[in-house]
């Protein structure tokens, strides 16, 4: 799943982990691995790098690295793997929330971090279609309800039947080559205006 020409940003404070991490994607076939020792201002020095995808490696997450991540996920929209030596419901919970992509208690096995790094990349892609079309369904949702509250204007305007109104939307939204819900939005605003 992952290519050999992906740059992996690895965060750990600990060298003699990142060192075990580093060999390990460097194994799975990873070349372009940078590690990241200091975890002050995570975004910034994350979105420098512009990795394809973040591994980190604590022995116990922070409520400040979990909303160093979270901001992370938001601004540099990355699949981010986790590692943690322990960890506890409400941390997993706030690493969820966090938009980490991969979240492994007690699991850093040289062997196992390319598929983990595979699962991460799968997770953040679906994650991040999901998000597109929770994006488009609320336009939709919008658009249809500007759409309503125009017919709804029309038809006390011109005395319109609410299919009247419609075909008068479409007819103008065809003669002008727009979209109905850029001529409903049209209505609205004017009848705002002088309303």
């Amino acid at each position: 799943m992952t290519e050999p020409s992906f740059t992996v940003a690895v965060i750990d404070p600990s060298r003699a982990r990142a060192a075990i991490l580093e060999e390990g994607l460097r194994a799975a076939g990873i070349a372009d691995v940078v590690i990241i020792p200091d975890t002050a201002d995570l975004p910034a020095q994350v979105a420098a790098l512009n990795p394809d995808v973040v591994v980190i490696h604590l022995e116990s997450p922070s409520r400040d690295i979990l909303e160093q991540m979270s901001g992370l996920s938001r601004h540099v929209e990355r699949p981010v793997a986790m590692f943690v030596d322990r960890s506890d419901a409400p941390m997993m919970q706030a690493a969820v929330d966090a938009g980490i992509s991969a979240y492994v208690v007690d699991g850093l096995h040289p062997q196992r971090i390319r598929s983990i790094l595979d699962i991460a990349i799968l997770r953040f892609q679906a994650f991040a279609r999901l998000q597109r079309e929770l994006v488009e369904a609320r336009g939709e949702l919008a658009d249809r309800k500007i759409v309503e509250r125009a017919k709804g204007i029309l038809m006390a305007a011109r005395s319109l039947s609410e299919e009247e109104a419609y075909k008068l939307m479409r007819r103008k939204a065809m003669n002008e080559k727009s979209k109905i819900a850029d001529i409903a939005r049209a209505i609205v605003t004017t009848a705002d205006l002088f309303g």
